[in-house]
């Protein structure tokens, strides 16, 4: 049946669904690129909180859809920015979800990795306070047997003074890391706090510092996961990385040529946009594995389009979409998020999301697809 979808302007256009389902093979994780799907989390619809309570979190739903990843071979990236830390989700909910995912991860024989940070401080913090809150995290990532994504943090960027502190700070959890870690570079793009992190607005400034800490302790650095929406400055620094230390691609605008790579090398992948992308994206991969870049380019290249539309500006909300997608495509039972983040985005917006993701194919069910979007536009007032 013909769908009514309002574009930005406010009119209605006639779409067509399509009907044949998804069909997804599971498989074993990937040969030739390490990747990870940030994942998000599922609220609890029947919680009585308010957008300032603490996230209330269904947790069946939150960790069936981390089994759905680790089944297409992709590695979880528990409790980041897509989880939305820093965004409805606070410290005593991420180290639940980190300790709770762990241990699902280890029955289901699943990779992943979890994001340290500093969000347990509410107010403003030295650095010794900020040392201190990193630290509390980095142990119950590394007691939970995960893997640490050290965070960028909006306490830091709030206290340091210069590319020093940083520094020391980064540093001293280096030096007592037990494992090597994934170091996140999450641009203002993404959370404005975060702006001249590295102790600089220059990026070729703060791209030497981030190289600065990286050089002095690359045995405890796996990799580095950068997020600037930038892929010739993300090419330029991973050529300057120290042999063995990996580039985790976190660019949801150009991660298809990244990942791909050229002559000089590529991109392994830790991303926001492989949480609806999940099936495609492994499918891609497992063909990249046989060394066909023109085949994994033409399943993963039409699925910028949806990418950069969840991802626009303002690109912090891109949440929203992807929870959005989650619920058409039945990974939930509701469309609710924890702080009431979805209300972030327009109908129109929406719309415009379904329709791209129908058009791929996304969806193990269009029909059920279908009758969500369609209860939505009645929702907002769309009756025919």
């Amino acid at each position: 049946m013909t769908l009514h979808l309002p574009d930005a302007h406010g009119a209605l256009r006639a779409y067509e669904p399509r009907t044949e389902p998804l069909a997804p093979t599971p498989g074993a994780p990937f040969t030739s690129r390490t990747v990870f799907s940030a994942a998000h989390v599922v609220a609890d619809p029947y919680a009585d909180t308010t957008p300032d309570s603490p996230a209330a979190v269904d947790w069946d739903a939150t960790l069936a859809f981390r089994r759905h990843l680790w089944s297409h071979g992709l590695g979880v990236a528990e409790a980041m920015d897509t989880a939305q830390r820093g965004m409805g989700l606070d410290w005593a909910g991420a180290a639940e979800l980190i300790r709770r995912s762990a241990a699902e991860a280890k029955a289901a024989g699943g990779r992943i990795a979890c994001g340290v940070g500093t969000d347990q401080l509410t107010g403003p913090a030295n650095l010794t306070e900020v040392r201190a809150a990193y630290e509390e995290q980095l142990a119950v990532v590394e007691e939970s047997g995960a893997q640490a994504i050290l965070m960028a943090s909006r306490a830091l960027a709030a206290a340091a003074r210069g590319p020093e502190d940083y520094l020391e700070v980064y540093g001293h959890l280096l030096r007592q890391a037990a494992e090597p870690v994934i170091l996140h570079w999450l641009g203002p793009m993404f959370d404005p706090a975060l702006e001249g992190y590295w102790g600089s607005s220059d990026l070729d400034a703060a791209t030497d510092t981030f190289l600065d800490v990286i050089a002095a302790h690359p045995d405890k650095v796996d990799g580095i996961k950068v997020s600037l929406l930038d892929a010739q400055r993300e090419i330029d620094l991973r050529r300057r990385l120290p042999n063995g230390v990996r580039c985790y691609t976190g660019d949801d605008f150009h991660y298809p040529e990244l990942i791909a790579g050229d002559e000089q090398g590529f991109s392994h992948a830790l991303l926001g946009i492989f949480d609806p992308l999940g099936p495609r994206a492994a499918q891609a991969v497992r063909v990249l594995d046989t060394g066909d870049r023109e085949g994994f380019r033409a399943l993963l290249d039409p699925t910028v389009e949806l990418s950069r539309h969840l991802f626009q500006a303002p690109t912090r909300f891109y949440k929203t979409g992807v929870v959005f997608l989650a619920w058409l495509a039945g990974h939930q039972s509701h469309f609710t998020m924890v702080g009431g983040l979805q209300s972030a985005r327009s109908l129109p917006h929406f719309a415009r999301a379904y329709e791209l993701a129908d058009t791929l194919g996304l969806f193990p069910d269009p029909k059920l697809a279908e009758e969500r979007m369609r209860n939505l536009l009645s929702l907002y007032g769309v009756d025919r």
